[in-house]
């Protein structure tokens, strides 16, 4: 048994008031939950700071955790939540982004599930193999190298492993030649981990790379890292990105 907390702000430098932004008749908060509610999870929590977002997705019959608007990180947002629902420590929370509408609901059941089935990670999260070129080079493309246990070594935005024999750009690089991983966002996690995790200040390559998994990796946190058993779509981050996703739900009617 797991819970997915769906931690959604209505704050977004490009996309003011995303979650309740709307997609063919529905707020892109409410196409994330009903996603989520498709899964095994035994719960599912939409955490915000926001009245309005607490009111919409009440109105939709989700159950609304309104969280501090102080947090640095969705993580820390999680722990409240974990807190103030009372979990048990090794209860798994999975983390799904507010801004996925399309987030397939076998994932995030995969990632409860590899967490569960490894006790020695602290963090289990998904990647899919990259095939375009331009994804190598794309610093909001984060990539991940993984051990032969499906154990992250490094997530990063620059273009890693580093083949040797190619040139100072990745141009001369073909997928082929890897593979090289795009990191999905989506991570389950142990309440004691999150209950830790607030604790550790920042690390110095988290600040560097703003990836905050890595924190995780600083402190010598084991995590799993596996291919994700569906093709997960990118998130809602632009005005391109919404009128995209919006034609492609007309067309499907």
């Amino acid at each position: 048994m797991y819970t997915v907390v769906i931690p959604s702000r209505y704050g977004s430098t490009r996309l003011p008031g995303k979650p309740l932004l709307d997609i063919n008749g529905k707020p892109m908060v409410q196409r994330v939950w009903e996603q989520a509610t498709k899964s095994s999870a035994q719960r599912v929590v939409i955490a915000t700071d926001d009245h309005r977002i607490q009111a919409a997705a009440q109105d939709f019959g989700a159950e609304v955790c309104m969280t501090s608007a102080s947090h640095p990180s969705g993580t820390d947002r999680l722990q409240e939540v974990a807190n103030s629902l009372k979990l048990d420590p090794h209860h798994i929370v999975v983390n799904v982004q507010g801004d996925e509408p399309l987030i397939p609901p076998r994932v995030i059941d995969q990632v409860a599930g590899n967490l569960t089935a490894h006790a020695d990670a602290g963090v289990a999260t998904l990647c899919e193999e990259i095939n375009a070129r331009e994804d190598l080079q794309n610093p909001n493309v984060v990539k991940v190298v993984r051990d032969s246990s499906d154990m992250a070594l490094y997530f990063s935005r620059a273009f890693v492993p580093w083949p040797r024999d190619v040139e100072a750009s990745s141009n001369g690089a073909q997928c082929s030649d890897g593979p090289w991983y795009r990191h999905i966002g989506i991570y389950g996690y142990r309440t004691a981990f999150l209950h830790q995790y607030v604790e550790w200040p920042p690390a110095p390559i988290e600040l560097l790379e703003s990836l905050e998994q890595l924190r995780a990796l600083y402190h010598g946190v084991r995590v799993h890292v596996g291919i994700a058993c569906d093709p997960v779509p990118a998130g809602i981050d632009t005005e391109d990105d919404l009128a995209a996703l919006r034609d492609a739900l007309t067309r499907k009617i």
